[in-house]
């Protein structure tokens, strides 16, 4: 298949392809519309994944005659994952979940019991000035719950709907990114169309990078901390509560760049101080030494792939989570991968 051609690209095509660009990821981010753009990175790398990879096995399985219908139905059968494999976990989902919807009034009667405990144990410790702030029995700790759900339902009907908005924007990116991966360059691009095609392959390979860099290190800490909460604690007749979801939060948090390490730091270190101080220190001295590995998986993984220092993605996290929130602690890893990309390509840095 050949290639697309530019033809007679110049200098202020390429700054206008840079400007548009620019403008594009900001709107992205002031628009809400982040989720639906790494949906639209995941669609695509996953589509061209699986269509190379089928089509490779078909080639040299098939003769010549036959392997321009296969692969044509082989970009079908992608699409169609990328449509209905959503939609089948989310089937699932809903499934498996009936029998929590089930037990819901059960369970939470079983944390208001538990909260009452906690809060009587507090009573009995604190002095009697500050233990008279806090209620007194179940009936208190449920009008309190009850009064904070009615004041805050504004807030929380909002914050529904963001979720919504947020499922849809990614489902509608899972398709828009894998309809891209299976569509048919054009023989030849215009200078700026050409120019624009090139940026973003520039941040596509950014995001393929930032993504591969963070999956090993999340898998990374999420393989130690298993093995730290599944054999290393019982040989002293020590358990955490909630190991599943521990393990789980670890690999998810991991993804996102630092912070996310940090968050895992800070609810396992809470997690083990609610059943002991020393087990809150053991848990203190691991991620002290997941951390000291860490450094190394950084230099190795994610400085060679991207080329950033830890200070470097740090500060620009911290400056774009306090410009555009959570949506730009999210980016930031990615949108400065790209930057670097395209300053190194232009030999400016």
């Amino acid at each position: 298949m050949p290639h697309p051609v530019a033809v007679g690209a110049n200098r202020p095509v390429v700054i206008a392809s840079y400007l548009l660009m620019g403008l594009g990821l900001l709107g992205i981010l002031v628009s809400h519309l982040l989720v639906g753009l790494l949906c639209a990175c995941v669609g695509f790398l996953f589509t061209r994944w699986f269509t190379r990879l089928t089509v490779q096995w078909a080639h040299r399985r098939l003769p010549p005659r036959a392997r321009a219908r296969v692969e044509s139905i082989i970009k079908a059968v992608a699409i169609l994952l990328v449509v209905l494999g959503p939609l089948a976990l989310l089937a699932l989902g809903v499934s498996q979940a009936r029998e929590y919807v089930v037990e819901a009034p059960q369970q939470y009667r079983g944390l208001l019991d538990y909260i009452a405990r906690t809060i009587l144990e507090l009573r009995q410790k604190l002095p009697p000035e500050l233990a008279a702030s806090l209620p007194a029995a179940a009936d208190d700790v449920q009008r309190m719950v009850a009064n904070y759900l009615r004041n805050e339902a504004g807030t929380l009907a909002l914050a529904g709907r963001a979720w919504l908005n947020a499922v849809l924007h990614g489902y509608v990116g899972l398709i828009v990114g894998g309809l891209a991966a299976v569509a048919l360059p054009p023989l030849h691009r215009r200078p700026l169309a050409a120019e624009l095609h090139q940026r973003i392959t520039t941040f596509g390979l950014a995001f393929k990078q930032i993504v591969a860099a963070q999956f090993w290190i999340a898998s990374f800490n999420t393989a130690l901390t298993a093995t730290f909460l599944l054999l290393v604690l019982p040989l002293w007749d020590t358990r955490l509560p909630y190991t599943p979801v521990l393990i789980t939060f670890t690999f998810v948090a991991g993804l996102v760049p630092i912070v996310g390490n940090l968050l895992c730091n800070v609810v396992l270190t809470l997690v083990g101080l609610s059943v002991s101080p020393v087990t809150a220190a053991a848990c203190l001295v691991f991620l002290i030494l997941i951390h000291k590995a860490e450094y190394v998986i950084n230099a190795k993984v994610v400085g060679k792939r991207t080329h950033m220092a830890v200070w470097e993605l740090l500060s620009v996290m911290f400056v774009a989570e306090t410009v555009f929130g959570p949506a730009g602690l999210v980016a930031a890893p990615l949108f400065y991968a790209y930057l670097k990309k395209e300053l190194e390509a232009a030999k400016l840095v």
